[in-house]
């Protein structure tokens, strides 16, 4: 039998989230100058979605989650392989980091194979960490 989360927990969750989302944001874009990056944001983020299991349950906890973990998984794996890969198919080394830039509201933006190997970690991260609290949660129920 599954006993309810407290009505503080349940009523401060919904709050969180948003902040743990933004943060989670904010470490995955800070990553590539500083500390920080996919792994540490996929913890974060996926933090998010253990608290929601926690305090709702985890057909709350998927909802939340939206697909399936090993979609997240699965995606971020494809992600990550694609970002060390596509340097070869360019005529360079192997995970060798490739550059672009693109103009968002007027400012310049670089983006590379590596911002896409720290979202397929982010990716993996929270697939992996979800599949756990979710199995932990149902098994407890």
């Amino acid at each position: 039998m599954r006993t309810r989360a407290s009505l503080i927990l349940r009523t401060t969750v919904p709050v969180l989230l948003p902040l743990f989302f933004v943060f989670a944001v904010f470490i995955f874009m800070r990553g590539h100058n500083e500390p920080g990056g996919g792994f540490s944001a996929g913890l974060v983020a996926s933090a998010a979605f253990a608290l929601t299991t926690v305090a709702f349950g985890p057909e709350a906890g998927r909802r939340a989650l939206g697909l399936a973990p090993r979609v997240y998984l699965g995606a971020g794996l494809l992600v990550a392989g694609v970002s060390v890969a596509l340097p070869v198919a360019m005529g360079e080394a192997f995970g060798k980091g490739l550059w672009t830039s693109i103009t968002v509201l007027g400012r310049e933006l670089k983006v590379g194979t590596p911002l896409a190997f720290d979202l397929g970690v982010l990716l993996v991260v929270v697939g992996t960490a979800a599949g756990i609290v979710f199995a932990f949660a149902e098994e407890r129920d």
